[in-house]
């Protein structure tokens, strides 16, 4: 499974696509983000993508958490956000 890097610059939108068609095929993605921009433009595309899946009856989760990543040699801290889809009661 695959890592969605996520920068300032994404578009919210865009992120959310890629996001729920992951869900649809695999029901869950990894988000990663660093720095605060970053951070905002993915917990956009994660609420947009609830809205688009929710179409498909299909409910989405996330768990935030921190990840260690190299860059250029230097160590930094994402932010990583397993989203993850449950059970729709009808």
């Amino acid at each position: 499974m695959g890592v969605i890097k996520v920068a300032a610059s994404s578009r919210s939108t865009a992120v959310a696509g890629a996001i729920a068609g992951i869900i649809r095929e695999q029901s869950r993605v990894d988000v990663q983000a660093i720095g605060a921009g970053a951070v905002n433009q993915a917990v956009k595309a994660i609420a947009i993508a609830r809205g688009y899946l929710e179409l498909d009856h299909i409910d989405i989760y996330c768990i935030p958490s921190f990840s260690e990543v190299f860059i250029d040699g230097k160590e930094r801290t994402a932010v990583r956000f397993a989203v993850e889809s449950r059970a729709v009661e009808s």
